[in-house]
């Protein structure tokens, strides 16, 4: 019997037993558990991952049968099995089933190393795969015992044993020391890096998070693993431990080589590196510093306002505010207040202290006014003496407010079209129009996709606060030849659906895409699925894009959003084009 006054073999080898208990947790997805042969709890996770040090002071039949007998115990249905039989907490036992093996040592038990399962999925999970756990728990064992053995001698490699059980994992593993150097790395690790071992050993390597909580969150996520100039972006889960690191990859890893964004720079925002968005980033950061007003016109949900606020960032200007305003989205009778403000009883219902308009509010700063084409002419008029005289009037003042802004504006409308039909001022038009940026639609952004795709599963993962999936080939083919008529905005809404919907573990397959994208996967290019459209009008066009929205989404809230209209445009809309016998809610 052991000496209870002294720490036994296994507790003076705590550390690093915990931390072979969490990596054997983490690959298994099951807790984990290691107690001394005096039932003392030298390591643990989840419920057990406290009160190390302590002997065990509940009903411990299980352990007493391993530490007596010297063998391996399955249980794969708690409180039926004959030795929960007489437990005094047999009742309250959490316990749904339990794989306990041996620590042996020239025959001599040290204590039991197990795998618990607290919920009905891990049960099933200990039942599906005894044997392979029981061989992993065993190689954990075996390492344990090599570290009693070798504990009065430095180790200045990695355990055999372990390394033997990390060739064989089917993820890609990689350890370093203190000094980022890799002293091992897997075959997956090398297939997924697309590297050979003699460019990984001995090298300073940098594993970088990119999420936007770094480490909070202890899921699978997006890191850059970089060695000098090269790069490369993998998901999986980083862990630091005594004098060397972990990092394990997920099973799905990203289909392509992304170009990874650098999320220091002002313009990380504006995903893309295809040649039209490489123009016009190469555009954003020449006119940035210029006070002069921008015109963005793109289709609906190509990202306007994202283009707006990068060109903000990069100006003068980015210490004041940014305001913006969707013209299509306030009611016609409050936007005049909203953008030049009131004074004390200028109008009934008006707040007796007066209020700044967002013209004011935006002073130093800039004013991004979203769909300026859904201005009233009325408004339009004092919009222009604004432009030309540097001044606001707010209503019911007859004195005018100095105002230093800069006017950035965007439109999905043809202005030509707008100004032969008299529903915008050209003047008022070539003032906005000093710098124009065309926006194109996720269609001709060729490559971006991918991009896109991987950044929204980064950005909703970490928002919803679940593991990063990963995408198959053949859904990442699916999403690369859609017409995508809600542009980026859809595929971010459909990237969130995906990841609220994809089963932990999994990665997004086509099974999951919406039924519209098996049409999709008929459609040999983009090109190909509009050249009917290019034959068609514009009104044509946006006819046909409000009719597709309404039958997919049922919900005109929903259509509008999609569409980045407000719900009297598209009301408006839905009227001209008669399309009011759609059910749409």
């Amino acid at each position: 019997m052991q000496n209870t006054t002294s720490p036994s073999e296994l507790m003076q080898l705590q550390p690093t037993i915990l931390r072979f208990t969490q990596m054997l947790s983490a690959v298994l997805k099951i807790d984990a558990e290691v107690v001394d042969a005096d039932l003392v709890r030298i390591a643990g996770t989840g419920p057990y991952s406290k009160f190390f040090g302590k002997k065990l002071n509940t009903s411990s039949r299980i352990f007493r049968y391993i530490i007596e007998t010297n063998e391996e115990k399955v249980v794969v249905k708690s409180r039926t099995d004959p030795l929960c039989e007489g437990c005094n907490n047999k009742s309250s036992c959490r316990e749904m089933a339990f794989l306990g093996v041996p620590i042996m040592i020239e025959e001599r038990c040290l204590g039991v190393i197990s795998l618990v399962a607290f919920t009905e999925d891990s049960r099933e999970r200990i039942k599906d795969n005894v044997q392979l756990f029981s061989d992993y728990v065993k190689h954990i064992a075996q390492i344990v015992v090599s570290k009693v053995v070798e504990r009065n001698s430095k180790n200045k490699g990695l355990d055999e044993v372990f390394t033997h059980l990390i060739e064989n994992m089917d993820q890609g593993v990689l350890v370093l020391d203190e000094n980022n150097r890799v002293k091992y790395g897997n075959q997956p690790a090398l297939n997924n890096l697309n590297i050979k071992q003699d460019a990984l050993y001995d090298h300073e390597i940098k594993i970088r998070s990119l999420s936007l909580h770094n480490n909070e969150i202890k899921s699978h996520q997006q890191h850059i693993i970089s060695q000098g100039e090269w790069q490369k972006l993998i998901v999986g889960q980083f862990y630091n431990t005594q004098g060397q690191q972990l990092f394990l990859m997920a099973y799905h890893q990203p289909n392509s080589d992304f170009t990874i964004q650098d999320h220091g720079s002002l313009l990380s925002t504006v995903i893309g590196e295809s040649a039209k968005m490489r123009q016009l980033k190469k555009m954003i950061t020449r006119v940035a510093s210029s006070p002069s007003s921008v015109l963005i016109n793109g289709e609906s949900g190509t990202g306007k306002e994202v283009i707006a606020n990068a060109v903000h960032n990069l100006s003068d200007r980015s210490q004041s505010p940014f305001i913006a305003i969707n013209c299509a989205a306030i009611p016609e009778a409050l936007l005049e207040s909203e953008l030049f403000g009131y004074v004390k009883g200028a109008f009934t219902g008006a707040s007796n202290k007066g209020k700044n308009g967002l013209i004011q509010a935006a002073n130093k700063g800039t004013l991004f006014l979203d769909e300026i084409g859904d201005m009233p002419m009325t408004l339009q008029a004092k919009l222009l003496r604004v432009l030309e005289e540097r001044k606001v009037m707010p209503i019911g003042s007859n004195d005018a407010v100095p105002v230093d802004i800069r006017i950035i504006s965007a439109t999905n409308h043809n202005f030509q079209e707008m100004i032969a039909t008299n529903k915008f001022r050209e003047d008022l038009y070539y003032r906005l129009n000093v710098i124009p940026f065309q926006l194109p639609p996720l269609r001709e952004r060729e490559g971006d996709i991918a991009l896109l795709t991987n950044y929204f599963l980064e950005y909703h993962t970490q928002k919803i606060g679940v593991a990063y999936p990963g995408i198959s080939a053949e859904a990442m083919r699916r999403l690369n030849v859609y017409h995508w008529p809600g542009n980026v905005r859809e595929l971010s809404n459909l990237v969130e659906y995906l990841v609220n919907i994809v089963p932990e573990g999994d990665q997004i397959d086509i099974d999951l895409l919406p039924p519209h994208f098996e049409q999709s996967s008929e459609i040999s290019s983009p090109e190909a699925a509009y050249n009917d459209d290019y034959s068609m009008s514009l009104e044509d066009m946006e006819k046909n894009r409000i009719e597709e929205a309404i039958h997919r989404l049922g919900n005109r809230k929903m259509v509008a959003e999609e569409l980045g209209i407000g719900i009297a445009t598209l009301y408006r809309k839905i009227k001209k084009y008669e399309l009011n016998s759609h059910r749409a809610s």
